[in-house]
């Protein structure tokens, strides 16, 4: 009789090891699956992270069909790698984009408020955001305060009227930094839209972290160095905006506003010239419902409503700011001599050594973060330029 072969496999067996094979390949491929979904997932967010800071990544990716992308992608030869003799150019991004308010508000209220990177690390950018009508007649001053600084310093952001052009040379600072624009009137709520417009197209520069607004009528009268110093290193951690409460601020309340959540005893005036931090400037971009929708409602079918004067003096105190908040600008205006509901128009009679000295040594303010209570001054009118920029070198320091 034929011993039976104990060494055949048999049919369970047989099973058992295809099932083990079946198994171990299925894993491999789980495996491989999720590691692509987490490697996508990832270049997504970065993705996503970039164009948050680059306004023109986000569009090219919203404009270009995926296929176009994919074949220029696998098609592209790698460039050459940069000379080690020739420095990286400075090539500052322009503002320009084609975002709606809508969008462009929504991008800034999610950027990251406090981005304050470690002393001597990463240098820290002033924004320097002007509201003008079209023309600025001071510019060439501007230009030689900005002459020769670090373009890591600063950047420069300009809301004119929508049809204006630029005059100016291509190599001035001033080239190229007008942002998308609305038309604005004074005392209306569109002036206050153009200046959270301007906040709004600075914070897409995470590196931005001081936000400063001026008008067409400004000068500084300390020179780059001493203005950057005092805002992102002496006083750092302050935000200036003028923010006050009188029997004159209080004459223009009206009971509109406390159906809006809005009481007497928030409401505040101060002048709209604010030098602020990075995350006061996200509060006030984010603001779409808030506040400001409370004083864009009011100024429907009304002229002159001067929210202006009202709108960030309010919102600071409705967030809660407290001793954030210096309560003050850094913009000089002589109300000495008002005309109209406006500060006093310096003109070049006026521009004299003891006329801008003075102005820099106001103590008025009781300033204890280096005894410094004006960076800048107002009105001067375009007649003011050639004295301004004699005495430039020898009394604000620069040109």
């Amino acid at each position: 009789m034929k011993e039976k072969d104990t060494n055949k496999p048999t049919r369970s067996s047989a099973s058992s090891r295809f099932a083990g094979r079946v198994g171990s390949n299925v894993a491999v491929v789980l495996l491989l699956v999720s590691l692509g979904f987490v490697l996508g997932l990832t270049s997504s967010n970065a993705m996503f992270l970039k164009s948050f800071y680059d306004p023109s990544s986000f569009m090219t990716s919203v404009s270009t069909p995926i296929f176009l992308k994919l074949s220029s992608t696998t098609s592209r030869t790698p460039p050459p790698p940069p000379s080690s003799s020739s420095p990286p150019p400075q090539i500052r991004p322009a503002p320009m984009h084609n975002m709606t308010d809508e969008e462009l508000f929504w991008r800034a209220s999610m950027a990251p408020k406090t981005h304050r990177p470690p002393n001597n690390v990463l240098p820290k950018k002033v924004a320097f955001m002007f509201l003008v009508r079209g023309e600025l007649p001071l510019r060439p001053l501007w230009e030689k305060f900005f002459s020769g600084q670090r373009i890591d310093h600063y950047t420069i952001y300009v809301h004119a009227h929508p049809s204006y052009n630029f005059t100016g040379s291509p190599d001035s600072v001033f080239h190229g930094r007008y942002v998308p624009s609305k038309i604005a009137k004074w005392g209306d709520a569109s002036l206050v839209e153009a200046e959270r417009r301007l906040l709004a197209n600075a914070l897409l520069d995470a590196g931005n972290q001081r936000f400063v607004l001026l008008s067409e009528s400004c000068i500084p009268v300390y020179n780059f160095t001493t203005i950057h110093d005092y805002l992102t290193v002496r006083a750092a951690n302050t935000s200036f905006v003028d923010s006050f409460e009188n029997g004159g601020s209080r004459s223009r309340y009206r009971e509109f506003f406390a159906g809006r959540n809005i009481t007497y005893a928030k409401w505040r005036k101060g002048a709209q010239w604010f030098e602020m931090d990075r995350d006061l400037a996200v509060d006030v971009a984010a603001d779409g419902d808030f506040v400001f929708s409370a004083f864009r409602d009011f100024c429907v079918g009304r002229s002159e409503c001067l929210i202006d004067e009202h709108y960030v003096a309010t919102l600071v105190t409705m967030l809660g700011w407290g001793k954030r908040n210096a309560n003050r600008t850094l913009t000089y205006a002589d109300w000495s001599r008002p005309v109209n509901r406006h500060p006093h128009t310096y003109t070049a009679d006026e521009i004299t050594e003891k006329v801008i000295g003075g102005i820099r040594e106001d103590k008025r303010c009781g300033d204890k973060s280096g005894g410094i209570c004006n960076l800048f001054a107002r009105k001067f009118g375009r007649e003011t330029l050639q004295p301004l920029l004699r005495l430039a070198p020898k009394v604000m320091g620069f040109g």
